[in-house]
């Protein structure tokens, strides 16, 4: 393995085979366009299957430099302090649990993070922020969030903040991105800055400059990057950050 470069961790998701001869196995997985990524920005891709073992979790921290925390399903309300809304989709508390750990470690050993869809609502309520259950059911909004078209088309802008870390990745102030999500920041968490935004005024982008570095985004430029080749600037900026961290700059 290359020692100069850095190993990234990247949050594990969930899936019960449905149909077939591995119907009712059990699953820990995370897609493939993760990888690609990281692979691409010259960071060496380490999946972190979830424990609910705060002592196992930290036993994976120790490997990686950078912790990325990947889409999914529905965080748990309870975590935030909420009772589950109707339309509330597929939790899995075991997860919750497992990431919770991440960040507070990653928190304490200063290592930096980088959050996509599930991972943008994670931190937040990590840090003591809440998240609308289900847009369509809880705002006023009159924009699409869940496209309904192939993951990779951008469907909707998003305004990025002047002076941001995520403004001076693109060198722009806006973006047409991909939607996936039917949840979203309510109550922002108040270690963050919003750095991007639907027109609807949906936080669609949060950072946090002090150690340990945060920068997390609603969409998922992960899946457009064969289409987009910009977004790919998302990941090679958090590699280069985590190199820093590692060799002693910030």
């Amino acid at each position: 393995m290359d020692s100069q470069k850095v190993i990234i961790g990247i949050s594990t998701n969930y899936l019960i085979e449905s149909a077939g001869p591995e119907l009712g196995q059990e699953r820990i997985y995370v897609n493939s366009s993760y990888i690609d990524v990281i692979l691409r920005a010259g960071g060496i891709p380490l999946m972190l299957p979830f424990v609910e073992e705060e002592s196992v979790a930290r036993a994976q921290m120790s490997l990686i430099d950078g912790l990325l925390l990947s889409g999914g399903i529905d965080v748990n309300p309870l975590v935030y302090g909420e009772e589950p809304h109707p339309q509330l989709g597929p939790i899995y508390p075991k997860r919750d649990t497992h990431e919770l750990h991440l960040v507070k470690i990653a928190q304490e050993t200063n290592k930096p993070i980088l959050g996509i869809c599930r991972g943008l609502q994670l931190l937040n309520a990590a840090f003591g922020g809440t998240l609308y259950q289900d847009i369509p059911h809880m705002t006023n909004t009159d924009i699409q969030h869940a496209q309904k078209v192939q993951k990779h088309i951008s469907t909707h802008t998003v305004d990025l903040k002047p002076g941001t870390i995520l403004q001076q990745i693109f060198g722009s102030t806006s973006l047409l991105t991909n939607s996936l999500h039917h949840q979203a920041i309510k109550q922002l968490a108040s270690v963050f800055t919003v750095n991007a935004q639907t027109k609807d005024g949906l936080i669609e982008g949060i950072e946090n400059q002090a150690n340990p570095f945060i920068l997390a985004v609603q969409w998922h430029p992960e899946m457009m990057v064969a289409y987009e080749p910009q977004m790919q600037k998302l990941f090679d900026y958090f590699v280069k950050v985590v190199a820093q961290h590692k060799q002693g700059g910030s």
